[in-house]
């Protein structure tokens, strides 16, 4: 794949950089180098290679979730100027 500065300009455009006559020219040869590698890794043999999404395999390292009471109502109303016994009262603010 050629890569033209028209490319470039639109890849710029896209990523909103602005980059000056001489980083258009050095960026369209980085952008040729990096598409050449993938032609060279494309070459590769991968028959029988499972696909992946990530190197090491990924697990959830979050804790399982638990059902645990919750603060007690009246206790978080009370405080309020205006409860109503369920919620906070509030001023209408949308017409």
């Amino acid at each position: 794949m050629k890569i033209t500065t028209e490319l470039v300009d639109y890849i710029s455009e896209l990523s909103r950089l602005e980059l000056e006559a001489g980083e258009k020219r050095d960026m369209t040869a980085e952008l040729e180098r990096i598409v050449a590698y993938m032609d060279v890794l494309n070459q590769l043999d991968t028959t029988g290679v499972e696909p992946m999404s990530h190197v090491f395999p990924v697990k959830n390292v979050l804790r399982e979730d638990e059902v645990v009471p919750s603060q007690d109502r009246s206790e978080l109303l009370a405080g309020s100027p205006a409860p109503d016994g369920e919620a906070f009262l509030v001023p209408k603010a949308v017409e």
